[in-house]
């Protein structure tokens, strides 16, 4: 069993946490809100006040948080685990949905370092993480990932491979920004339906059969019926806004048009504008039921 470190226990960490603590594996923990790893303490994980003494004689560090910020925080702040001393070929596994620019910089940090870096963004939501059920999405050496993937295993129901560090990030935020036009459209659509008098629960399940569907279209549908943005919260406004956005800035990087990104990023700030950042981003229908004048 290994010795590993967890930091960043959201709605996706802790279910990730989770499955390597009953995996057998010797598990220390850092979150800022320390509460969150009470379930994980009294199971067996020790819990630590900086990301720092968290990562002290780990051979593998995970880190989910929120944004570049979080990140560049709980690697390079005053406490952070750049602040102590990894043991060199250390496994640096990031989660984290990040900017293609922090990644690069991140890896580089880490090869200074001596350090073994793989972006590894994931894909599922939170019952699938705490299942073991998450697509990673991984950019690495082979040898690298080679070396964590038994540990991945536990994560997941299967790692991708896109190419060298940066390239799961890359996919991350383009599959992340397609998301983002589908919820933003298919609100739009809902919108539309509703406002001309359609039976909205025929309008969803129909939908669900039909060619538009996917994934996100389906559950935006029915959270949209449901109107239950505030209760039982997936994915927030907030963070898709943040994803969006890096999506959009490395496209600008790679001179890439984004008509329709940049579209569903504006409905987005508005939504976060109009105070429901926090909500799920099914809420995005209220963007849509106000007409521009």
């Amino acid at each position: 069993m290994a010795n590993v470190t967890f930091i960043g226990l959201g709605r996706m960490g802790l279910g990730m946490a989770q499955r390597l603590l009953a995996a057998g594996h010797r598990l220390r923990v850092y979150n800022r809100t320390a509460s969150r790893a009470t379930s994980l303490v009294e199971r067996g994980a020790t819990l630590c006040p900086s990301p720092k003494e968290a990562a002290q004689g780990a051979e593998l560090i995970f880190s989910m948080v929120s944004d570049d910020a979080a990140s560049r925080e709980v690697w390079l702040g005053a406490a952070g685990v750049f602040g102590g001393t990894p043991s060199a070929g250390t496994l640096l596994i990031e989660c984290s949905t990040l900017s293609h620019d922090w990644v690069l910089d991140l890896a580089g940090e880490a090869r200074r370092r001596s350090l073994s870096y793989i972006d590894c963004p994931v894909t599922g939501l939170p019952d699938m993480a705490a299942a073991g059920e998450l697509t990673l999405l991984a950019g690495a050496a082979p040898e690298d990932l080679a070396r964590a993937q038994p540990i991945l295993d536990v994560l997941s129901k299967q790692t991708i491979h896109f190419g060298a560090v940066g390239a799961g990030t890359v996919y991350k935020l383009m599959i992340n920004l397609q998301g983002a036009i589908q919820i933003a459209s298919i609100a739009e659509g809902m919108a539309l339906a509703e406002r001309a008098g359609l039976n909205l629960h025929a309008v969803a399940e129909t939908l669900a059969t039909g060619q538009a569907a996917s994934p996100q279209v389906v559950r935006t549908a029915r959270r949209i019926v449901a109107d239950d943005h505030d209760q039982n919260v997936l994915f927030t406004p907030q963070l898709r806004l943040k994803d969006v956005d890096y999506a959009l800035r490395l496209a600008r990087k790679l001179k890439i048009g984004t008509p329709f990104g940049t579209v569903a990023h504006a409905a987005y700030a508005k939504l976060c504008a109009l105070g429901h950042g926090h909500s799920n981003e099914s809420k995005i229908i209220e963007v849509a039921r106000v007409q521009e004048d």
